[in-house]
């Protein structure tokens, strides 16, 4: 680990020259940071610049967070997926007003004790929000870091992931520490990649990258083995009658627990089978219109669907129906159901 105490050095005018320009590092109000952070979970920069500026001017404040209606929250957060995010946002958000007056808590240890708050973004914003010398270490860090010391422990265990984060508070720049954090993922998202990197453009490709020397870059980090996701088979139903479609809420637990979706069950079921589900729904179907077909990969679950559009003539209680209007402005639908919705 001798090679990471030369890192700010190397890293920080780099950074100066090279930073993209991203609406989350206009300031560092922890807000702004947190909410970012978590955005950028599991998902790409270019689909997040939309959504946080969209949700920063629907919910400006901690405040309004965490006095939002559910459902408008989680329609501004349709189309993420992970959709836990952003309950645990509103958790901590009221967990803020209610035992910190409203101000975001500086100190790692309550930081930590936020809903949905773990190592690494906690030392994101301890770092970026509050120059304190505490290591955000994400994937992008990992692989840094791995490549730097040449490092063929395998990354996948929290163990690792900690040796690294504490190697790296050491050499934390005293007034710099934001800027460093983010130097070191703005590397690994941008020139230390994933497979190929670009040691071209790297700062750390002359001597600071052990990886490097050695012409074994491209075989680190070693990854643990990913475990193949189940496959389920589900029908899904677009129920229409008077211009609305057939809504319910899933349950309380499990993938999606509590989101709005279409009416769906499990297996694959024939054209008879289906408009006889929707006629013991009471839906009175007519004639379905078309058979779509699609798979949607969550990270554990890969979802097979089909899906029959079928016309009814009752709007069967059981459903919450919706207009073309509020499916748009009012009910927020996983990308799993609503792609349905979006196909001719």
């Amino acid at each position: 680990m001798q090679n990471l105490a030369a890192l700010p050095a190397a890293l920080l005018p780099w950074y100066a020259a090279n930073a993209r320009n991203l609406p989350w590092r206009a300031d560092t109000q922890p807000y702004h940071i947190w909410l970012s952070e978590i955005m950028l979970q599991q998902t790409r920069v270019e689909a997040v610049r939309g959504y946080y500026m969209r949700f920063l001017a629907a919910l400006p404040t901690i405040a309004h967070l965490a006095a939002a209606e559910e459902d408008f929250l989680l329609k501004l957060w349709e189309g993420l997926g992970y959709y836990s995010r952003a309950r645990n946002l509103q958790r901590a958000a009221r967990q803020i007003m209610e035992l910190h007056g409203g101000a975001f808590p500086r100190e790692y240890a309550a930081l930590r004790a936020l809903p949905g708050i773990g190592e690494y973004t906690a030392g994101a914003i301890a770092s970026i929000c509050f120059e304190q010398p505490i290591a955000a270490v994400d994937g992008n860090v990992l692989r840094v870091i791995s490549r730097v010391t040449a490092d063929d422990t395998p990354i996948g265990s929290i163990s690792v992931k900690r040796q690294y984060a504490k190697a790296l508070s050491v050499v934390y720049p005293a007034g710099q520490c934001g800027a460093f954090t983010q130097s070191l993922m703005e590397l690994g998202a941008t020139v230390c990649l994933p497979g190929t990197p670009h040691c071209a453009a790297c700062p750390l490709a002359g001597a600071l990258c052990a990886a490097h020397a050695q012409h074994i870059e491209g075989t680190l980090p070693i990854m643990p083995p990913k475990r193949p996701r189940a496959i389920e088979q589900r029908t899904v139903f677009v129920l229409v009658c008077e211009g609305c479609v057939a809504i319910c809420k899933r349950g309380p637990k499990g993938l999606l627990a509590g989101l709005w979706q279409l009416p769906n069950l499990p297996g694959e079921l024939t054209e008879a089978q289906a408009l006889a589900q929707a006629s013991q729904w009471g839906a009175r179907p007519i004639a379905p219109d078309m058979l779509l077909r699609c798979t949607h990969k969550f990270t554990h679950i890969e979802w097979r669907m089909a899906c029959y559009r079928i016309r009814c003539t009752h709007k069967a209680p059981c459903f919450t129906w919706a207009s073309e209007a509020q499916l748009r402005g009012e009910y927020a639908l996983p990308t799993a159901f609503r792609l349905f919705l979006t196909q001719d």
